[in-house]
């Protein structure tokens, strides 16, 4: 009886939450998102750095350089926004964690720049960038 009530009271609130519109940082559909593809990304990290890796030596574009995919993280909220392939030497390439996205206009607003960082964590408070590791190819996930 008493888990009826508690899970008839946990149904209340979201569905009142979800019906008083708020303005928040993160709404729940935001943090399934997030979620959602931090579990693609790291499910399908491997298969997708191997298809890359396939479709660049395909057009002539390999390298004999180590790669591996890493989520890309949003420095303006922390939330995953897809995945990146980075590339360099083993030993680097083993430090990185994740890049960082970083955006900001240039010029006005005439142009819209995105910096994308590898970093050794998957933190937007506490990371540090790997030099010698560049971004070969941007995964966006359909969601």
């Amino acid at each position: 009886m008493k888990k009826r009530f508690v899970s008839g009271l946990l149904l209340i609130c979201l569905l009142s939450v979800t019906a008083v519109p708020v303005t928040q940082a993160f709404s729940l559909g935001d943090i399934l998102k997030v979620g959602g593809i931090s579990v693609l990304i790291s499910k399908f990290a491997d298969p997708l750095n191997n298809f890359i890796n396939t479709l660049t030596f395909k057009h002539g574009a390999g390298s004999d350089f180590a790669t591996k995919v890493v989520p890309i993280l949003s420095l303006g909220n922390g939330g995953y926004l897809g995945a990146a392939q980075v590339i360099g030497s083993q030993e680097l390439v083993d430090q990185t964690e994740a890049v960082i996205q970083m955006e900001g206009e240039f010029n006005g607003r005439q142009f819209r720049v995105k910096a994308l960082v590898p970093v050794n964590a998957k933190s937007v408070t506490n990371f540090s960038r790997v030099n010698g590791v560049g971004v070969s190819a941007i995964i966006d996930v359909n969601i």
